[in-house]
C-alpha cells in the first residue's frame, strides 16, 4: 500500500512538473528579437479599449471583446513572426494582423491571419475564415489545433509578396500575394510593403506568449 500510495505522489508530482514547464515561456530563439518583454506591454498600442490588454503571467492576455487591435508601435516589412496563443474556452475567435497601419481594419487595410477554434465555432465557417487564412484572400489547410487550454504555435513569413503560415508544425498557407491582384480593390493591404504586426480583440481570452521576430533583408 505503501509503494502504491508513493507512485501516486510520485506520478502528481511529475504531471504538476510538467505543467509548470509547459506554463514557462521558452527562451528567444538565436537570431530573433522578443516583442513582449514579459511583463508589461512595452511597445505596443491598442485601437480599441486598453483595458482588454493586459500582460499576465509572461503573456500578452485579451480578457474579450471591445479591444480592436493591439499593434507593434514599429511598422515591419519582411520577417519571421512567431507565437503561441491559447483560448481559454471554446469560441475563440482572433487573427495576427500583418504589414497594417496604425488606423483601419488590418484584415483588409493590411492583412490578417485568422485565429478560430475551427472545432468549437459556434456556426459555419467559410473557407477563408479557418486558422492560418489570410483572411477573405487564401483558404488554409486543417489545422491541428490542441485542445482548449493547451498552447498552439503559429508561424508566419513574410518576404515580399510570398507569405507562409504554419500552425504546430504543420504548413496551412503559402501564397503569392501576386496572385489576388483582383483582390486588391477590397484589401488594398495585399500591396503594402510593411506596417504593423498585432493581435485581435474579438470575444473570448486569448493568451499569446513567446511573441518574438527576426528581420528579413
Amino acid at each position: 500500500m505503501r509503494t502504491a500510495v508513493r507512485l501516486c505522489v510520485l506520478a502528481v508530482a511529475v504531471c504538476a512538473a510538467a505543467v509548470r514547464a509547459d506554463d514557462k515561456p521558452s527562451k528567444v530563439p538565436d537570431g530573433f528579437t522578443a516583442l513582449f518583454d514579459g511583463k508589461s506591454l512595452n511597445g505596443w498600442k491598442p485601437t480599441g479599449k486598453a483595458d482588454v490588454w493586459a500582460a499576465e503571467g509572461g503573456a500578452i492576455v485579451c480578457k474579450g471583446g471591445g479591444g480592436g487591435y493591439l499593434l507593434t508601435e514599429k511598422e515591419y516589412g519582411d520577417f519571421e513572426f512567431r507565437c503561441e496563443y491559447k483560448w481559454e474556452k471554446k469560441g475563440g475567435n482572433s487573427g495576427v494582423a500583418l504589414r497594417t497601419p496604425a488606423k483601419g481594419d488590418p484584415a483588409y487595410v493590411g492583412m490578417e491571419i485568422q485565429l478560430i477554434d475551427d472545432e468549437g465555432w459556434p456556426g459555419k465557417l467559410a473557407a477563408y475564415q479557418h486558422t492560418g487564412s489570410i483572411y477573405d484572400v487564401q483558404p488554409a489547410k486543417e489545422a491541428k489545433n490542441k485542445a482548449i487550454g493547451e498552447w498552439n504555435e503559429v508561424v508566419i513569413v513574410c518576404k515580399g509578396r510570398k507569405v507562409t503560415v504554419t500552425q504546430n508544425g504543420v504548413e496551412l498557407v503559402s501564397a503569392n500575394l501576386d496572385d489576388y491582384k483582383a483582390k486588391e480593390k477590397n484589401h488594398p493591404g495585399l500591396a503594402r510593403e510593411k506596417g504593423h504586426i498585432g493581435f485581435q480583440s474579438y470575444n473570448v481570452r486569448v493568451d499569446f506568449r513567446n511573441v518574438v521576430i527576426k528581420e528579413l533583408k
